[in-house]
């Protein structure tokens, strides 16, 4: 079975680089920006290692600007590698596109003091003409939100499986970095006792026996885990209802390292030994 490749591509603010998150999330083998003399090298060694990566994701945008004058010759080399090769282009209306820019505040790739934020846009879309003619699938993200993209996403790229099968990503973070933006639930567990002020626990994390056990004995911790997991098998089968193929459950304690962690590892477990499909990422752990 050949390699599935898909190349993400799209205009800057369309959500491209959450589009390559859901998609490692969903167990594709994801590369942003890789130099483009080096994707058919890369393909290649994907299908042909003794660990075949069967999926594998690979981001393009307007940073690598040569690449769009010759992407033809790019994707035909794909082809010939035997991959099966598909093209996923995002894109949004430029008022919407204009909106995002204003509120994150972030430059455009192309933009400079003496390129308006506007002329940049349409300049870009120019540039990716040509893939996005190559195109298997466009996704306009302007009405959509996050959760609705990567549900969308879900829909053509999560490996099928017998019935509808959910994947659970529990995520733990540190609420002083900012709340998960794509988070489907949120728990907030800064009211359990915290290791970072026990000098033995301080440089441990979640993921040590000692640090468990320290906010585990505390009857608290106790009271909080029986009422947690009833309320998430209630909720689950009622996403799954919904149409739902992914869910985010994320975790979060002051910096991330300790009580989320530790929670998020308790979550992992119990939910593995109903048999469902989790997925665990500790966002700030090593900050």
């Amino acid at each position: 079975m050949s390699t599935r490749v898909v190349i993400v591509s799209g205009v800057s603010g369309s959500g491209k680089s959450h589009a390559i998150k859901c998609l490692e999330d969903m167990g594709f083998f994801c590369v942003d920006n890789l130099p483009s003399e080096l994707v058919p090298k890369f393909v290649e060694l994907c299908s042909g290692s003794d660990k075949k990566v069967d999926r594998v994701a690979l981001g393009i945008d307007i940073r690598e600007r040569d690449l769009f004058g010759s992407f033809d010759k790019l994707y035909d080399e794909l082809i010939a590698t035997g991959s099966g090769l598909e093209v996923l282009f995002l894109e949004a209306s430029d008022v919407v596109l204009l909106r995002r820019f204003s509120e994150s505040r972030r430059p455009h790739p192309l933009g400079t003091n003496k390129t308006p934020l506007a002329e940049a846009i349409k300049m870009e879309r120019r540039l990716l003409e040509g893939v996005r003619k190559k195109a298997d699938r466009i996704i306009d993200t302007s009405n959509l939100t996050v959760h609705q993209l990567r549900a969308e996403l879900a829909k053509h790229y999560m490996p099928k499986a017998g019935g509808r099968k959910m994947t659970i990503s529990v995520m733990s973070f540190g609420f002083k970095y900012g709340v998960p933006y794509d988070a489907d639930l949120v728990f907030d567990v800064r009211f359990l006792p915290n290791p970072n002020f026990v000098p033995a626990l301080k440089e441990l994390t979640g993921r040590h026996k000692p640090v468990q056990e320290y906010i585990r004995k505390k009857g608290m911790t106790s009271a909080f885990l029986r009422k947690l997991m009833p309320l998430l098998d209630f909720l689950v089968p009622l996403y799954v209802d919904e149409g739902k193929t992914y869910l985010t459950i994320a975790v979060g304690c002051t910096g991330g390292r300790h009580r989320s962690v530790a929670i998020v590892e308790f979550i992992r477990d119990k939910m593995k030994d109903k048999g469902l499909d989790v997925l665990i990422r500790h966002r700030d752990m090593e900050r």
